[in-house]
């Protein structure tokens, strides 16, 4: 076949997408009407994660199911804002990883905000003026944010999804030459995941601690003597040169975010619930009280503590455990955790992320 048959192919082709993406376009539009309708959420997690799951499962290539996945999310995402266009807060500012996580959640068809903490993200959805936040909750290499899980236990908002992310550090700076760099900047995390890289290659520089990885990059435009740890995006956004890429200490590198919100999603047969709980101060409480997941079959896949900074040596208990809330075994879970403890709060259940 010639190659002006085949683009005519691609050409006919292209205009029946067209076409079948308006026709499923307004199909959402009407699914918008019945959700506002019945004061639904327009953000349905559970429902996109069927759609995605079962698209993937006719998938039969040569495409690869990630660029389906990727292509799927961005139709998922404009569909969604012709229901209702939906505003995301997130710790910025533009081209941190946590703008880099939201949107690969809600697709760029999505109003996002940048604010400067993760208080702040909090903040700006429990006044109304965003719909949800993405805040980062834990690290492959470094561990928990403690500011996040602070601030569940401050905040009536619930967990509506999670993310995970592959988080590659760059070194940005307006300079092309390492040489000419005397300082580096970037938020904790991002420099302890890349410590070793900074004392093998810059070990005489100076390293600043900054609230993100974005704002670091910020800061070093139009200034050829600092570097930023930060993404390609932060990269793009600002300006910078690349002067070292993939420069985090491991390849396995990931993040986990939480989308939070007041929206309480529904089931989808493979969801997480998190909790936080306190205990009384005797011997083997906690034993008892984690022990009632074990008694229903029930995984447990991460716990934390944390004060309450209201009374010395006094902690709270944060849980993930598989499940959702609705599930007849949690349910029991959660009535035998409920005479157990001082106090409990299910922070929300949520389809598992990839």
């Amino acid at each position: 076949m010639k190659i002006e048959d085949i683009r005519k192919e691609i050409d006919r082709i292209d205009k029946e997408l067209v076409s079948l993406l308006n026709r499923r376009a307004k199909c959402a539009l009407e699914v918008g009407k019945v959700k506002q309708a019945n004061t639904e959420s327009i953000f349905a997690p559970e429902r996109e994660v069927h759609v995605l799951s079962r698209v993937l499962g006719q998938n039969s290539g040569p495409l690869a199911d990630e660029a389906v996945a990727a292509v799927y999310r961005e139709i998922i995402s404009a569909c969604r804002a012709l229901e209702k266009p939906i505003s995301v807060a997130y710790l910025g500012p533009a081209g941190s990883y946590t703008h880099i996580a939201s949107i690969q959640r809600f697709g760029d068809s999505t109003d996002f905000v940048p604010v400067d903490t993760i208080p702040d993200v909090f903040s700006v959805v429990e006044h109304e003026e965003t719909n949800y936040g993405v805040v980062p909750i834990e690290n492959s290499t470094e561990g928990i944010v403690s500011h996040t899980l602070d601030m569940f236990f401050l905040s009536d908002l619930r967990i509506c999804a999670e993310i995970f992310a592959p988080i590659s550090h760059n070194l940005l700076s307006s300079s092309k030459d390492i040489s000419q760099i005397k300082r580096v900047y970037s938020m904790p995390q991002a420099i302890a995941q890349c410590r070793n890289w900074l004392r093998t290659h810059l070990p005489a520089v100076e390293v600043l601690e900054v609230s993100s990885t974005a704002k670091a990059a910020k800061l070093c435009q139009g200034n050829p003597s600092s570097a930023a740890v930060a993404s390609s995006l932060a990269a793009r956004e600002y300006g910078l040169n690349i002067v070292a890429e993939a420069i985090e200490d491991s390849p396995h590198n990931r993040t986990r975010f939480l989308v939070v919100g007041y929206s309480k999603p529904n089931q989808s047969g493979r969801d997480k619930t998190s909790i936080v709980f306190s205990v009384p101060h005797r011997s083997g409480a906690l034993y008892r009280v984690l022990s009632v997941f074990d008694s229903e079959k029930i995984n447990m896949t991460m716990i934390e503590s944390r004060p309450t900074k209201q009374m010395p040596w006094e902690y709270v208990f944060f849980i993930d455990v598989q499940g959702h809330e609705k599930d007849e075994a949690v349910q029991r879970a959660l009535g035998k955790l409920n005479e157990q403890a001082l106090f409990v709060r299910v922070l929300g259940s949520y389809p598992e992320a990839e």
